[in-house]
């Protein structure tokens, strides 16, 4: 069975918990106040939408769309509005304008940090952090600069990665994906350490390289380097407690997985995985439990669980939903819902499903400024924005 027809069954209660890792049952556990969540739409028409980050003492949301546009949108009138100056970009398969986050002290420093992929003369194509300076009357980017490009450059249009963060230390952290290689042995280009891929990286604000990146004094070790052995890790956020950051990493055939990130530690791709080819189903690898030189995911879905294939992940800090304090949502594509889950420590539980049945596919999910609602966006050419808050 394949991984949608598998989904559209609902799943065939699959779980297990090795070396700290849970690994997901293919269903949920629906909490009754679950259902008495609203869902209205704040706008319309975005396309194939990435990222959602809300603008501070603002009503406006700034909006990547893949298709390489930056919008911004007005979360009380639903107003879209393009915004001017943006960077060029290699808008192709999975590429395009990606996350975006802003600076730590905005709007007194006004810069937007953009990922985005771009491509060299040659066609090839790479993972591109940026930034600008935003003027929100004028909608447009005063300046704009390009700050780091992850190497090398690919021929491929796949798995760019591409969340980014500011981390609590004021860094910039970064996903790179593994850009889909297939070599699933040793010599993985996410577990050699001499290139980007299927990386975190972890820069300062002008995409310089820290002194205190863990691979700084190692000459085999590209040195942005914070955690490597990614396959494609699309949601990314801090913990609002501990300052951890958390991941959310798309598998092969099912093996996603959430992550909480380590300085220089190896996340086990593809020598240590949980799920299997595509067609053949065959092992990658060996469990994580089987090494004690990788990290294992804190959650994870194996193989013949039907995966999940997440994206956009926030922790819930906001007062509408009092019960969700502290829980991780995390949005899927594939599986075209928006996971609950309920955090304690490292122990991580799918709580429950919102939005399933309407087969969105969910791209980001940020809590809103105020309101303490949850703001979602779909992936589709013709997309919505929608709010969920208490019926």
């Amino acid at each position: 069975m394949n991984r949608r027809a598998f989904l559209a069954t609902g799943g065939l209660g699959l779980a297990g918990t090795l070396a700290g890792c849970s690994f997901g049952n293919g269903g949920r556990r629906t909490d009754t106040a679950d259902s008495d969540v609203a869902v209205e739409t704040v706008a319309e028409g975005l396309e194939s939408p990435w990222s959602i980050t809300p603008l501070p003492d603002s009503s406006q949301l700034l909006v990547t769309e893949r298709v390489g546009r930056v919008t911004l949108v007005d979360r009380e009138s639903g107003t879209v509005t393009a915004v001017d100056g943006t960077p060029d970009v290699y808008a192709s398969g999975q590429g395009g304008m990606l996350d975006s986050t802003l600076h730590p002290e905005y709007p007194d420093e006004p810069w937007v940090y953009l990922t985005y992929s771009g491509a060299n003369d040659s066609g090839e194509s790479a993972t591109h952090l940026g930034r600008g300076r935003l003027d929100v009357a004028a909608a447009r980017f005063e300046t704009f600069e390009q700050l780091h490009v992850a190497e090398p450059f690919v021929d491929d249009d796949g798995h760019f990665g591409s969340r980014v963060v500011f981390g609590p230390d004021g860094l910039v952290y970064m996903t790179v994906g593994d850009r889909q290689f297939k070599d699933f042995g040793p010599d993985h280009v996410a577990q050699d350490t001499t290139n980007e891929l299927g990386t975190t990286l972890r820069l300062t604000r002008t995409g310089e390289v820290p002194d205190s990146n863990p691979f700084v004094d190692e000459q085999s070790v590209v040195d942005s380097i914070f955690s490597y052995g990614h396959r494609n890790a699309q949601g990314m956020t801090v913990h609002p407690e501990t300052g951890a950051i958390w991941q959310a990493e798309f598998g092969e055939q099912d093996g996603d997985e959430i992550n909480i990130l380590e300085a220089g530690a190896n996340y086990g791709w593809p020598i240590a995985d949980e799920g299997c080819t595509y067609g053949e189903g065959d092992p990658i690898g060996v469990s994580h439990a089987d090494r004690d030189d990788v990290v294992a995911p804190v959650y994870s879905w194996p193989c013949g669980s039907g995966g999940f294939p997440p994206s956009g992940a926030t922790f819930y800090t906001g007062d509408a939903f009092p019960d969700w304090q502290g829980d991780l949502f995390v949005g899927g594509l594939a599986s075209q819902y928006l996971a609950r889950f309920t955090v304690d420590g490292q122990a991580v539980e799918e709580a429950s499903g919102l939005l399933e049945g309407r087969e969105w596919r969910i791209r980001d999910v940020v809590v809103e400024p105020d309101s303490g609602h949850l703001l979602v966006i779909v992936d589709s050419p013709d997309a919505p924005l929608v709010r969920l808050r208490p019926a």
